[in-house]
């Protein structure tokens, strides 16, 4: 069994990767657009004007591959979940949670707890909640 995160950015897909391919180094993979369905989408299934809108891509960052999509609403809020980074040192977590907050908000400043010498979190600007955590000296990073 293999779970893996699908992302929904409500018009804003293109922007969203671009953002992550900045702030986390992440490769793109495939992309596939509305218009590029071979079936025609149901009536009002997709906002009027989205042909050219994301209907499908995968991204990866790290080792983690990631699904996204714009959806099929203009409206949309996530809760509920995190996605959590986990990086070498402290200096990489300061720059990957310098280039998360870029436009987003700071819900835990990042810095030195008893589990980690520098852990964080912070909504990015498209509402992706991120837990930034730097692995304790000694400390293997959990299977996947």
């Amino acid at each position: 069994m293999h779970v893996q995160p699908y992302l929904y950015f409500s018009g804003r897909t293109e922007e969203a990767l671009a953002f992550y391919e900045t702030a986390l180094g992440a490769e793109r993979g495939m992309l596939m657009r509305f218009s590029d369905s071979p079936e025609p989408h149901p009536e009002g299934m997709i906002p009027a004007g989205w042909a050219d809108k994301v209907m499908h891509c995968s991204f990866k960052v790290g080792d983690t591959d990631i699904l996204a999509s714009d959806g099929c609403s203009a409206a949309g809020e996530r809760s509920g979940f995190a996605l959590a980074l986990s990086v070498k040192d402290a200096e990489e977590a300061a720059a990957r949670f310098a280039a998360l907050s870029d436009g987003g908000q700071v819900m835990m400043p990042l810095g030195p707890t008893f589990f980690s010498p520098a852990f964080g979190m912070v909504t990015d600007k498209f509402g992706v909640a991120w837990s930034i955590v730097t692995e304790a000296e000694g400390q293997a990073r959990a299977a996947a």
